[in-house]
């Protein structure tokens, strides 16, 4: 980040369209990461703009005002009080709904009062017709001190205007909106005398929110100037009484609407989706179209995926030089990595749905109808949002639940997360259901494959529901919890920011499982080639005693060769070990050590019986599916995938805790690893019991 380039902070409430304006400006060229020591994500984008001049556009977490309750607030108020900071904004882009203008300036008039050059974004510009709203914007411009910006972020409007408010930043005024002092007179007349140096708002934030702020000594303003915590709540609320009065008289004047030209279609809708009755089959009925799309959808460009790299394998097996890089080459590397690239379109096909639900509107509509059922398992509605977020990874999911102010309800949600089927499991769910559930098609148009895929999703976020019940009942923590959702206008999802969810979130997914896989089957691929003693070194010989009654041709002798080495080789031999643990659940010892590098993270299952299928394998053109279908128990003849062994293993799936990654921010976020451990535990114990009940019954 060049000095050169201006810093911008982009601010507002949820669901005003932030993140719209946010993609408007930068497109593709964003950066996601996490603040320093902690784990609220962070989005960076990069913006040109006129004059040849560079902003670094930062989108911080949604917050209503600046008297934080979550850690994603605070996250805003600490960046806004220190100066040091390297991403302090050089100015701040307010974004606000052109419908919800009152509640919205409230924000505005606190980032104000921190004397911080700031733009006002009025967004949804197109809107202001349909619903009889006129603006006068040179009054608003002169009592809230500042330029607007018209904006309309689905159709682009407004944007280059806005572009050139960004680079004129020094020209908009300082002066703050409200004068603190009204609050209390003689209390902040002493604030003031007592810090002459620093603005008055900055230090009535710094006594009453807790955050760190490098530049003054917190210690020393509170000791001075602390208040009972009641009192305090009173001046903060006096304090928005004064600051809506303030808006409301700006608003008399800058804003009219015309009720008679607004078209009230939102109540209408909102009726029927959030029923009691109807909203429930409506959501079930959503939640069954994306799941028979997944499968229906994805089939042609996951076979083409598949049969390329097994060409691709192929190809390198005979056209390269014969060697140890090669064979790394064609049985390790590539089987690994075209073991979770045949997965792209689903989980594409996934995040487009989501991003749909999300852009609509309508994902908080499910948050408001959850919370009826959720409350009485000892959470909330807002305890959805990670829930459902999950479906993508329990990651971000978990670090969504800063939003949860209530600590046993956030706890609670961070430990029963897991169980919603992530994307990871996603691919492991697919090859599964492929080999044992038939592609059939009740009444004509109901995929088989499509209502077992969301019959196991049901099952995940069941479970996740049921052990928040149980947790709840156990956990004696007490706790006062109060809902409140927002529903943002309906609208038509804007495809640019579908899109650029979609291509972030499948490149997160693939460049992340990617280089995981990648050493991982560098690791498989060695551990599977090598071994040591009579049994791996002595392989043909082996293999020649064993047939000398019955000779195989030369196919078949290579083939029983590479077994031979394969069951005898490092891999067997831990395999081997561990084979009498998972046997009576269907397992073979290759899905053992399938399970237990799949810990690296779920999709890592599929790469692996990929890789140490490809070991020795003299039919390179064959693909995962295909390798995994015949594969067959030497034992019992019978083969290794089928309904039985695989029931198993999707319920194994849909139950462990297999991801290091999520026990890491459970820890990092309850810090204490006392609740990933009972995760670990609790979560792997139930999946072998339920996987083993299950193989048990349909064997």
């Amino acid at each position: 980040m060049t000095k050169q380039n201006i810093n911008v902070a982009l601010i507002g409430n949820p669901n005003v369209g932030k993140t719209s304006v946010f993609n408007q400006l930068t497109g593709l060229n964003q950066q996601v990461g996490n603040y320093p020591g902690i784990t609220v994500e962070k989005k960076m984008g990069f913006c040109k703009l006129p004059q040849n001049i560079k902003a670094n556009i930062l989108d911080l977490p949604g917050t209503y005002s600046l008297n934080a309750s979550s850690m994603d607030e605070s996250v805003v108020i600490e960046l806004l009080l220190n100066k040091n900071d390297k991403l302090f904004p050089d100015v701040a882009i307010v974004v606000t709904d052109v419908e919800n203008l009152k509640r919205n300036l409230l924000l505005y008039t606190q980032i104000k009062d921190l004397e911080i050059p700031t733009i006002l974004v009025i967004n949804m510009a197109d809107r202001m017709a349909s619903k009889g709203i006129t603006l006068d914007i040179p009054y608003l411009e002169e009592q809230l001190k500042t330029k607007i910006a018209l904006v309309s972020s689905r159709k682009g409007s407004g944007i280059e205007e806005l572009k050139d408010l960004i680079v004129s930043y020094k020209t908009i005024p300082h002066e703050p909106c409200l004068n603190a002092s009204v609050i209390d007179s003689v209390y902040f007349e002493n604030l003031q005398k007592a810090f002459p140096n620093q603005l008055l708002y900055k230090l009535w934030l710094v006594i009453t929110q807790d955050v760190n702020f490098l530049n003054l000594e917190r210690n020393e303003i509170r000791s001075t100037f602390t208040k009972p915590h009641s009192e305090l709540k009173r001046l903060q609320q006096k304090e928005t009484i004064k600051r809506y009065q303030f808006i409301n008289d700006v608003l008399k004047e800058g804003l009219k609407v015309d009720a008679s030209m607004a078209k009230d279609f939102r109540t209408r809708l909102d009726n029927i989706l959030t029923h009691k009755i109807w909203g429930y089959f409506i959501f079930l009925a959503i939640l069954f179209i994306i799941f028979q799309s997944i499968f229906s959808w994805s089939t042609i460009p996951m076979d083409f995926i598949d049969s390329s790299f097994a060409s691709l394998s192929s190809w390198a097996a005979q056209e390269l030089p014969s060697g140890i890089l090669t064979d790394l080459l064609s049985q390790g590397i590539i089987p690994g990595i075209g073991g979770i690239l045949i997965f792209i379109p689903q989980i594409a096909f996934l995040f487009l749905f989501i991003s749909i639900l999300e852009e609509s509107g309508y994902m908080s509509r499910v948050v408001f109808l959850m919370d009826k059922i959720m409350r009485r398992f000892g959470l909330s509605g807002k305890s959805v949002v990670p829930l459902i977020s999950g479906t993508a990874c329990a990651i971000p999911a978990i670090m969504a639940t800063r939003n949860i102010e209530n600590w046993k309800e956030r706890l609670i949600t961070i430990l029963v997360t897991p169980f919603t089927t992530c994307s990871a499991r996603l691919p492991v769910y697919a090859i599964i259901i492929g080999l044992i559930i038939p592609q059939h098609y009740i009444f004509g148009f109901l995929n088989l494959q499509g209502l077992t895929l969301m019959l196991l999703y049901l099952i995940g976020f069941g479970t996740a529901i049921f052990s928040a019940y149980i947790l709840n009942k156990i956990l004696k923590l007490d706790s006062k919890t109060y809902f409140v959702v927002e529903m943002p206008s309906y609208k038509l999802p804007l495809f640019k920011n579908v899109g650029i969810n979609v291509v972030e979130k499948t490149k997160a997914f693939v460049v992340g499982a990617g280089k995981i896989i990648l050493a991982i089957s560098v690791i498989l691929w060695f551990l599977a080639s090598y071994g040591s003693g009579k049994d791996f070194n002595d392989a043909e010989t082996i293999v020649k005693e064993r047939t000398i009654e019955k000779p195989l041709n030369k196919v078949e002798f290579e083939n029983a060769v590479a077994s031979q080495k394969l069951e005898n080789s490092y891999i067997g031999i831990m395999g081997k070990a561990i084979e009498p643990a998972i046997s009576p659940l269907g397992y073979d010892w290759k899905i053992g050590i399938a399970i237990i590098s799949s810990f690296a993270a779920r999709e890592v299952f599929v790469g692996t019986l990929a890789t140490i299928y490809s070991v020795g394998n003299s039919d390179n053109e064959a693909t995962i599916k295909s390798k995994m279908q015949e594969e067959v128990n030497p034992v019992t003849g019978q083969k290794i995938f089928n309904f039985a062994s695989g029931i198993s293993l999707l319920l194994f799936y849909a139950f462990a805790m297999q991801c290091a990654s999520t026990l890491a921010i459970t820890k990092k976020e309850t810090n204490s690893w006392k609740w990933p451990a009972m995760q670990l535990v609790l979560m792997s114990g139930l999946a072998y019991f339920v996987a083993l009940i299950a193989f048990q019954i349909l064997k």
